[in-house]
């Protein structure tokens, strides 16, 4: 069973998919998150064709380890999401997990991979998604 990794932010939505045994996560897209609250179909289009069983979502702690104002607005624009996407998504098992610092390690490892800040530009997302994914994969296994 796939699972699909999202990281919600405000303007755009990095996504990631794993391998069918759940065991490697894989950048998948980065999406308008607007586009993904208009239209559903997106969403509902990669859950279909990966065979998706389950969804993962960041969710961005205060440095406490407790749910701020930010993290209430990721749940909120996630539900938005999940419900534009319909039944197809609705019915999926929905984990949030600790996202913190998923953006900043994004970064460092696109820097220690000779990236540019240029070149990552737009992609970040997908890698944070696939970082936040593979982090719940490893402690699920």
């Amino acid at each position: 069973m796939r699972l699909l990794a999202l990281d919600v932010g405000e303007r755009r939505c990095g996504i990631a998919v794993s391998d069918p045994c759940a065991t490697v996560a894989t950048p998948l897209a980065v999406i308008e998150t607007a586009l993904l609250l208009r239209e559903g179909n997106r969403l509902r289009e990669l859950i279909e064709g990966y065979e998706i069983g389950e969804l993962v979502v960041g969710l961005p702690l205060t440095l406490a380890g407790e749910e701020g104002p930010q993290a209430r607005h990721v749940r909120a624009l996630t539900e938005k999401i999940v419900n534009a996407a319909g039944p197809v998504a609705g019915d999926l098992a929905l984990h949030y997990i600790d996202e913190r610092h998923s953006s900043s390690r994004a970064q460092a490892a696109a820097h220690q991979a000779g990236k540019s800040t240029r070149e990552t530009r737009g992609k970040l997302d997908a890698l944070a998604a696939t970082l936040i994914l593979q982090g719940y994969l490893d402690a699920n296994r």
